[in-house]
């Protein structure tokens, strides 16, 4: 059995306040070619299918067209929320999809049934499991001991009463331990959000969604496909592609991928003004049209450096200067620094600048205390 592993389309999504719109219907037209050319027998999108919970009208337009024409092609679709989406909205009309092949989790109740197809190896049991957080779980089951998120996917994982001799795959989205974040995913308070590998053990693919980078988790059973485009600078030199997995006999499993290319590619330039201003370096590359961060590194800084840029590089998205001045103030360090640093570690910033002296080793366990509580029931 064939299948394809999207996640974090993040529809809607706009990077450094540019609307990647367009970006994103050109990928989704890129992925419908590749599905033309590998003919899966089923495409599972891993979460993050929006990238607020409350979506844009352009952004759903763009979902639904993208639903209908995998529809078209008589696919089965295998969709759950993740942690920027609403469950609640993208499920809306999920129990009539069904009949077009199309099965999109709902919010999570404690009950998790499968979707079961068939290939010449016999039955696949795929099972949807939406993001979910440890009061979610723990309202479900009041009298189990719940208080990690590896807890809250192992009790859900436990309700599945899955048949371990069958094959069985799990499509959830979720922060597995030891995995390699980017700067455009949203942080927890000192990786509070880890899941252990260890709760997957029973599975025989388990696609993966939450985190940008593709990559495996120990082993290349347990997967995240990534993004499809990039949505950070830190994401610059990956490659986006698509995951084919293929499932034989049980025990039997392949995964491959196959690269994307982006209508406009997102680079990083460095050097001074005169350097990428002169013509021979860029009127013959593909700078002019990608979206760049350039850092300047001329001592001076140059007047209406952004404007005077732009004229050169059309979708130049950041700009700052490394320099000696930068360097021994710091100002080289931007909001995408800051996002990798906990609430707890940004908080204990603040007050020691506001107060004179760091927080105390009891305040300190205290606001971590407050944070994972706000942080678990928000």
């Amino acid at each position: 059995m064939k299948l394809i592993h999207l996640s974090d389309l993040h529809l809607g999504k706009r990077v450094h306040e540019v609307s990647m719109l367009e970006e994103q219907s050109h990928i989704l037209r890129q992925i419908l070619t590749v599905i033309d050319d590998e003919k899966p027998d089923a495409v599972l999108i891993a979460g993050d299918v929006y990238d607020k919970s409350v979506p844009s009208v352009e952004a759903v337009g763009l979902f639904d067209d993208f639903l209908v024409q995998l529809s078209k092609r008589g696919l089965t679709v295998l969709v759950i929320s993740g942690n920027h989406d609403s469950a609640e909205r993208l499920s809306f009309g999920g129990r009539l999809m069904k009949g077009s092949g199309i099965h999109i989790a709902q919010a999570y109740h404690g009950t998790t049934e499968p979707v079961t197809l068939s290939d010449a190896y016999g039955s696949v049991h795929f099972y949807l499991l939406p993001f979910v957080k440890p009061a979610h779980v723990r309202s479900c089951f009041p009298d189990m001991a719940i208080e990690s998120y590896t807890d809250a996917v192992r009790a859900a994982v436990g309700q599945m009463q899955i048949d371990a001799s069958a094959r069985n795959v799990l499509v959830t989205h979720q922060f597995v331990t030891g995995a390699v974040r980017t700067e455009s995913e949203e942080l927890s308070v000192g990786g509070s959000d880890n899941v252990d590998a260890s709760v997957f053990e029973v599975f025989d693919y388990v696609a993966l969604g939450h985190l940008h980078a593709p990559q495996r988790c120990k082993e290349e059973r347990i997967r995240y496909c990534g993004t499809p485009l990039k949505y950070s600078f830190s994401e610059a030199k990956d490659q986006k592609s698509v995951t084919i997995v293929t499932l034989e006999e049980k025990g039997a499993l392949s995964v491959r991928t196959v690269p994307l290319v982006p209508k406009h590619d997102m680079r990083e330039l460095r050097g001074t003004y005169e350097e990428l201003t002169k013509k021979s370096f860029y009127e013959h590359t593909p700078y002019q049209e990608d979206y760049l961060h350039i850092t300047l590194t001329d001592e001076d800084d140059i007047p209406e450096a952004l404007g005077r840029l732009r004229a050169v590089y059309h979708r130049l998205m950041k700009l700052d200067y490394d320099n000696r001045r930068t360097r021994s103030s710091a100002q080289i360090t931007d909001a995408e620094g800051v996002e990798r640093k906990t609430p707890l570690a940004l908080f204990e910033e603040l007050y020691e600048k506001q107060n004179g002296q760091p927080v105390s080793a009891e305040q300190a366990a205290w606001l971590e205390k407050a944070i994972l509580q706000i942080w678990d029931e928000g």
